[in-house]
């Protein structure tokens, strides 16, 4: 459902089907397909993205649009290989799951992606995800394998984090978008999580919205909250313009 109801608002967005294009690409000598939308003009620099559960579909080809909008080559990473988009509740678990158990795989597959978008759009970058694209956000900054990195952001994205992991002080910023309704992820988790970075002495900003529930970016979606998508969405912008640079 999801993925039709994006479709269908992509589709009627004016620059939505112009700027971007479908990138094929190999990690390991496995297939997969990524989505690059340039930035008109000069870019102010390169924002990968990293989908949520459902794999690349046109929630994260919207996003690219919208930040090619504003100045920024942008490029949706494909954790998942060509050709996988689960539908199915169970074939999505399924997916996220392999990645959770293995790791250094979806650090691997981040990193690969990452290159891709490097060769179209060098330079600095900023990694965000959405869900579980949040929580492999995460994981990258807690690894500290990426360089020239110059912040994560995560909205409603998974916030624990593993055994053995942790954020230190040289970890770039961290923007921290999370619902106040979220029943998955919970406010006792983003305290945690705020306890953490300031114990590391990593720099972050955590912004809740007030009644706003797991997934409440998701576009046509029953958790859409229009002032918190918006209000993310400006906090990011703040985020990118502090980090990347650009007005």
């Amino acid at each position: 459902m999801k993925s039709l109801l994006l479709a269908a608002l992509v589709a009627a967005m004016p620059f939505a089907a112009q700027a971007g294009q479908s990138v094929s690409y190999t990690v390991n000598g496995e297939a997969f397909e990524g989505y690059q939308s340039k930035a008109a003009g000069t870019s102010k620099g390169l924002v990968l993205v990293i989908h949520d559960w459902d794999g690349l579909t046109e929630y994260e080809v919207k996003r690219t649009e919208m930040l090619a909008k504003m100045g920024y080559d942008a490029f949706a990473v494909d954790l998942y290989g060509k050709g996988n988009r689960p539908v199915e509740t169970g074939a999505k678990k399924a997916e996220t799951g392999k990645l959770y158990k293995n790791r250094e795989r979806m650090r691997s597959l981040i990193l690969g992606g990452l290159g891709e978008a490097r060769k179209l759009s060098p330079g600095t970058a900023v990694v965000m995800g959405y869900c579980f694209g949040g929580a492999a956000t995460l994981e990258l900054a807690r690894s500290g394998a990426a360089e020239d990195i110059a912040g994560y952001a995560t909205f409603h994205g998974g916030l624990k984090t593993p055994e053995g992991q942790g954020y230190s002080a040289k970890t770039p910023p961290l923007l921290i978008a999370h619902g106040g309704a979220d029943a998955a992820i919970s406010m006792d988790q983003v305290a945690a999580l705020s306890k953490e970075l300031e114990a590391a002495g990593t720099a972050y900003e955590i912004q809740v919205y007030s009644g706003a529930p797991h997934a409440f970016t998701v576009f046509g979606s029953g958790r859409y909250r229009k002032m918190a998508d918006e209000q993310s969405w400006d906090a990011f912008t703040d985020f990118l313009k502090t980090n990347l640079g650009g007005s």
